[in-house]
């Protein structure tokens, strides 16, 4: 226990748009059928914001991941040592019941926002999958994962009317469908086409590119790229 600070962890809700759905990464601990977000613990010589993408990196292989801290989650009733002990039980790992493992965590809470197309997910030493999920298909998760999941969600709504957050879920161009879509996938809802285009396109951050042609030229949508400093 001494390379980590006492008490504290991370847990990361990791958005992919997959260009129909919004997802998330989650992780399957080994030989439980338990479910759980990204997370882990900082090292003592360690920044949290450090610690955090040092874990995203090892799970999705980026290191320039668009993170943003958005809750501290420190419930007495989050504090279950026998989840913890099955875990590492499963692992094959005997551990006295004063292991610093099964002792109470406080989690700071990130989300981070990547393409989806850019990450091969990678499983850490005590899980079997790191795969996505549709946001609308997760499964069980354990403690306070779920709760930690729909707070990353009305985060992440809020944050659609004060910066534009497809800057980091889609590839570098994109037609106004696509960026459409994303926004609907995040807020639940379908939105106006005509109205959705004027209001993106009076943000001043979208720049227009040549048109996609996939078809019929009449039918070509225009390509769009997010500005310098669009995410900030």
């Amino acid at each position: 226990m001494a390379q980590f600070l006492p008490h504290i962890a991370f847990d990361s809700v990791v958005f992919g748009f997959s260009g129909d759905a919004l997802k998330i990464l989650i992780m399957e601990y080994h030989n439980t059928g338990l479910f759980a977000l990204p997370g882990g613990f900082v090292r003592l010589d360690e920044d949290l914001d450090s610690a955090v993408r040092r874990g995203l990196q090892e799970r999705t292989g980026l290191a320039d991941i668009y993170l943003e801290q958005f809750y501290t989650f420190g419930s007495v009733a989050r504090f279950q040592p026998g989840v913890m002990e099955g875990i590492l039980k499963a692992n094959n790992h005997d551990t006295p019941d004063n292991h610093w493992l099964k002792e109470r965590f406080i989690s700071v809470a990130y989300y981070a926002m990547i393409n989806y197309k850019d990450v091969i997910p990678r499983p850490d030493a005590l899980s079997d999958s790191c795969t996505w999920y549709d946001i609308d298909q997760l499964p069980v998760l354990i403690l306070d994962h779920r709760t930690i999941v729909d707070r990353a969600i009305e985060t992440l709504r809020q944050n659609l009317h004060r910066k534009v957050v497809g800057v980091n879920l889609l590839p570098e161009k994109f037609t106004m469908n696509e960026l459409q879509k994303v926004y609907e996938k995040i807020m639940g809802q379908p939105m106006r086409r005509t109205t959705f285009q004027r209001t993106m396109l009076a943000t001043g951050m979208l720049e227009r590119h040549e048109k996609r042609y996939t078809g019929g030229a009449h039918k070509a949508p225009f390509l769009y790229s997010f500005r310098d400093g669009a995410s900030k």
